[in-house]
C-alpha cells in the first residue's frame, strides 16, 4: 500500500533526525498531525504559532541542526510571519510547514486560506507550494539542503489537505539536485592572501565578528588569528560569544549601544576585517562615518553583503571558517609587534570601565543583577533575551556566553523572543542552565508559553525587569521627542509574582542589589521553572547611545 503525502512527509522529517518539533494543529494539516501522532517525533504544542517558529530557532541555535514547526492554514500560517522574518534576518536554518485548504479551493477565498507562499517570498530562503504528493519526499530533502547550507535561512513547504491525504510512491532522492544553487565555501586564494598581507602588515589591526562565525563554527579560527596578529577584536550583538568575553583582546560590542573601547577602536584602525557580519545600522550608525581611517576586508558567504551597506576594499566570498583558516595559512611566520597598538587596546579597555558607573548606582538596577548572574553561571548557561533596554544590558553586562550560548533578535528585534527560544533552548540542551531575560513589555507578547514550560516540564528561568512601561521607547521619546512621553506607561500590568505561580512557576523578587546573589542562586538550584521579578525604576536609559547622524565614536556617555 502506497504512503499517503502526510506520511511520506513524517518519513522525511525522520530521515534528518528530527526528533523534535514545535507546533499549533488544525483542520488543513491534520492529516500530518495524524501521521505525527504515530511517530518517533516528539512533538511540543506550543501556545501560539509564532512561539512555534521562535522555538524552533533557538532549538536549531542551541542544537546546531535545522529547527522544524508544523502549523495549520491561514491564521497559523500568517501567526508564522515575524517568527519566519526574525530566522530569516538572524540567518537561522528553519524548515516551517504549513497546511493549507484543498488544492480545488486554492484561490477561492475559502476558510481559513491566506496565499502563505506569496506572503513569505521576501522573508524565507525559499518556498514551496506542493501540487502533487510524489514532489513531498524531494522537496523536503530540498527544504533542510536549502535551509542549513549557505547563509543559513527558513524554507516554508505549504502543503494543501487533499495533498496530504493523497498516495504518494515516490522515494527520496539520494542527492539534491538544484542547479541554480551553488554556495560558494572556500574563499579566492588570490583575495585571502592579499587579506593576510594587509592584516600582516597593518599597525592598528581590527576583528569586527559577527553571527557568521557562531553560525559557521569558527571561533577557534577567530581566536587563532587575533592572538597571531595581536588584533582586538569586537563584536556585534548576533556575534556576542563568538570570543572569549575575558581574552584582554576582546574590547565588547559595538555599535548604537556599543561599548566606548569598541566604538572607540573601529574609529582608529587602519584595517578592519568584518567576519559574517553585514555592516547593520545598529552597528555603523552613519555609514559614511565608519571606520574612516581603515581599509576593509569583508568576508561573507553571502556575496549580496558584500558592498551593500558599507565598501570593501577586500571582498571574499566564502563560509567564515573557510577563509579565516585560509588566511591564517597564508600569514608570514613573523608578525612585528605593534607596541602603540597594544598599548591604546589597554587604554580602551579602561574606557570600558565608565559602564562600572552606571551598575554601582545603589538602588536596585538591572547592570548590578545581570552581572551577578554572570558571575555564578559562568560559562555554564544559555541566555535567552527579548528586546529592549533589558536586552542591550545583557549584551553590555552578560560577560558568560561562549561560543552560541546568547541567544537574541537582532536583525528584526522581536519582542516576544525571549520566552519561546528559552523552550526551544531547553529542548535542545536539558542538561544545559537555560535564563530568559525580559522586560514587562516583551514578556507579555509571549508569557502565554509559560503553560508550554509547565506542560514540557522544562526547568527555564525567567529574569523579569519590570518597570511599567516601555523601557526603549520611553528613552527615544526622551532624546527625540524632547521628553514628550506618550503611550508607553504600563498601569495595567498584571502582578506577575501570582501569574507565575498560576503557570506552576516559582515566584521570586529581588528588591534591593543586596538580595540578588541570594535569590539567584535559589532559582538556579531549585530545578524548576522560575520567575524572578525585578521592579526597577523607568528613568534609567542604556548608555553609551550613539544618536541618529553620528559616528560610532560620537557617544552619549555614563555621566
Amino acid at each position: 500500500m502506497a504512503n499517503t503525502g502526510a506520511k511520506a512527509l513524517i518519513q522525511a522529517l525522520e530521515r534528518h533526525g528530527v526528533d523534535v518539533v514545535f507546533g499549533y494543529p488544525g483542520g488543513a494539516i491534520l492529516p500530518v498531525y495524524d501521521e505525527l501522532r504515530t511517530s518517533s517525533i516528539h512533538h511540543v504544542l506550543t501556545r501560539t504559532e509564532q512561539g512555534a517558529a521562535h522555538a524552533a530557532n533557538a532549538f536549531s541555535r542551541t542544537s546546531g541542526r535545522t529547527g522544524v514547526c508544523i502549523v495549520t492554514s491561514g491564521p497559523g500560517a500568517t501567526n508564522l510571519v515575524t517568527g519566519l522574518a526574525n530566522a530569516y534576518l538572524d540567518s537561522i536554518p528553519l524548515v516551517a510547514i504549513t497546511g493549507q485548504v484543498p488544492t480545488k479551493m486554492v484561490g477561492s477565498d475559502a476558510f481559513q486560506e491566506v496565499d502563505i507562499t506569496g506572503i513569505t517570498h521576501a522573508i524565507t530562503k525559499h518556498n514551496y507550494l506542493i501540487t502533487d504528493a510524489n514532489d513531498i519526499p524531494r522537496i523536503i530533502e530540498e527544504a533542510f539542503y536549502i535551509a542549513s547550507t549557505g547563509r543559513p535561512g527558513p524554507v516554508l513547504v505549504d502543503i494543501p489537505k487533499d495533498i496530504a491525504q493523497a498516495p504518494c510512491s515516490a522515494k527520496a532522492p539520494e542527492k539534491v539536485n538544484l542547479p541554480g544553487y551553488k554556495p560558494v565555501y572556500k574563499g579566492h586564494p588570490t583575495q585571502m592572501k592579499v587579506a593576510a598581507a594587509l592584516l600582516s602588515e597593518a599597525q592598528r589591526p581590527l576583528i569586527y565578528a559577527g553571527g557568521g562565525i557562531i553560525s559557521s563554527k569558527a571561533w577557534d579560527e577567530l581566536l587563532e588569528l587575533a592572538e597571531k596578529l595581536s588584533a582586538p577584536v569586537v563584536t556585534s550583538l548576533m556575534g556576542k560569544g563568538s570570543f572569549p568575553s575575558q581574552h584582554p583582546l576582546y574590547l565588547g560590542m559595538l555599535g548604537m549601544h556599543g561599548l566606548p573601547g569598541a566604538n572607540l577602536a573601529v574609529s582608529q584602525c587602519d584595517v578592519l576585517l568584518a567576519a559574517g557580519a553585514r555592516f547593520g545600522d545598529r552597528v555603523t550608525n552613519e555609514v559614511s562615518k565608519f571606520a574612516t581611517q581603515a581599509k576593509i576586508i569583508h568576508i561573507d558567504i553571502d556575496p549580496a553583503e558584500i558592498g551593500k551597506n558599507a565598501s570593501a576594499d577586500i571582498p571574499i566570498v566564502g563560509n567564515v571558517r573557510e577563509v579565516l583558516a585560509g588566511i591564517i595559512e597564508k600569514l608570514p611566520d613573523a608578525i612585528a609587534e605593534k607596541k602603540e597598538w597594544s598599548v591604546r587596546i589597554k587604554e580602551l579597555k579602561e574606557k570600558n570601565k565608565l559602564m562600572n558607573r552606571m551598575m554601582d548606582i545603589p538602588r536596585l538596577n538591572s547592570r548590578y543583577v545581570i552581572d551577578k548572574l554572570s558571575s555564578l553561571v559562568g560559562d555554564k548557561a544559555i541566555i535567552t533575551t527579548d528586546v529592549g533596554q533589558h536586552q542591550m544590558i545583557a549584551a553590555q553586562f552578560y560577560q558568560g556566553a561562549e561560543k552560541g550560548d546568547f541567544l537574541t533578535s537582532g536583525g528584526l528585534g522581536v519582542m516576544g523572543y525571549g520566552l519561546p527560544a528559552a523552550i526551544g533552548a531547553q529542548m535542545a540542551a536539558p542538561e544545559r542552565l537555560v535564563f530568559c531575560i525580559s522586560g514587562d513589555g516583551s514578556l507579555q507578547m509571549s508569557l502565554n508559553e509559560m503553560a508550554t514550560a509547565k506542560e514540557q516540564k522544562l526547568p527555564v528561568k525567567i529574569l523579569l525587569f519590570n518597570n511599567n512601561c516601555l523601557g526603549m521607547v520611553l528613552q527615544l521619546e526622551d532624546i527625540y521627542c524632547k521628553g514628550k512621553r506618550f503611550a508607553i506607561d504600563m498601569p495595567g500590568n498584571p502582578d506577575f509574582l501570582k501569574l507565575a505561580e498560576a503557570y506552576g512557576f516559582e515566584a521570586l523578587s529581588i528588591d534591593s542589589n543586596d538580595q540578588s546573589e541570594s535569590v539567584l542562586k535559589e532559582a538556579i538550584n531549585n530545578g524548576r521553572p522560575t520567575l524572578i521579578e525585578c521592579k526597577i525604576t523607568k528613568e534609567d536609559h542604556v548608555l553609551p547611545m550613539v544618536l541618529g547622524g553620528k559616528g560610532i565614536d560620537d557617544m552619549l556617555l555614563p555621566e
